[in-house]
């Protein structure tokens, strides 16, 4: 009854290349989409550059047949170890990231990944021992080196920052069939989330949070939701302590909010 993400995804690009179609802008991905079907669709339907995910179990063809990623990435290091230090297997590369210097040690290098074909293979470490788990990356540009590679899949990561905190604002509760509605759901867990990235840069507003509330506040969107809802019930404290000391009853004070929450 309703498409994939695969399926959507793609008809979403295609939308896309018949609007732009001089743009070549690379598409980058996590593993979940980094599929053999969808990599050719981009490939050679598509015509797009794209920048996939891989997963420690998939696998390279190698001399002795195949090998997962993890195995090969093992023996990989093997070799570094071994190698002449003017001749590494991972070298040093560095990118930039939103105006900040990233370091990784890398290894690129073209391979045949089983069921993808001829890919270029980057395998990133943070540390310099490769004490660390690894990355594997995969792009249908073969003559890409590992620096734009990693770039190229370290600009997606604002992606999943919005999917793991848009999950905090509703993003995933909810209980609705129709597209239109869902689109309107989608909409408001946006502006809700634009709204508190917008707060994230105000001062004044997080210093008149932390004075009212007298909390020390940190500075993620969960937070300053947080802080508001604790705010607002604060305002409502107050608003009702007014109206007693003004000798109003309760149940006069609370009677309108009670009428306007019963009507929405």
């Amino acid at each position: 009854m309703y498409d994939t993400k695969l399926v959507i995804a793609k008809k979403l690009l295609e939308q896309w290349v018949k609007t732009h179609p001089k743009e070549q802008r690379p598409v980058t991905m996590d593993s979940w989409f980094t599929q053999p079907t969808f990599c050719q669709f981009l490939d050679q339907t598509l015509h797009l550059p794209y920048v996939g995910t891989l997963n420690e179990d998939d696998q390279v063809n190698s001399q002795t047949g195949l090998l997962s990623l993890k195995d090969f990435a093992e023996h990989l290091q093997k070799e570094h170890q071994a190698a002449p230090p003017d001749q590494p297997i991972f070298r040093k590369i560095s990118i930039s990231y939103k105006g900040q210097p990233e370091t990784y040690y890398s290894y690129c290098k073209t391979h045949s990944i089983h069921n993808f074909g001829r890919q270029r293979l980057v395998i990133n470490y943070d540390r310099a021992d490769l004490s660390d788990k690894p990355n594997f990356y995969v792009s249908n540009r073969l003559y890409w080196n590992a620096g734009g590679i990693t770039r190229i899949r370290r600009h997606r990561w604002p992606v999943e920052v919005y999917h793991q905190q848009g999950k905090e604002e509703g993003l995933n509760k909810y209980q609705l069939r129709g597209f239109e509605a869902i689109q309107r759901h989608v909409a408001l867990v946006a502006v809700i989330y634009s709204m508190l990235r917008a707060a994230q840069q105000d001062p004044a507003l997080q210093e008149k949070l932390q004075r009212q509330l007298q909390v020390t506040m940190e500075h993620g969107t969960a937070d300053l939701r947080r802080a508001s809802q604790a705010q607002a019930l604060w305002v409502l404290a107050l608003f009702i302590s007014a109206g007693l000391a003004q000798g109003q009853t309760l149940q006069k004070i609370m009677a309108p909010i009670i009428q306007a929450m019963c009507r929405s």
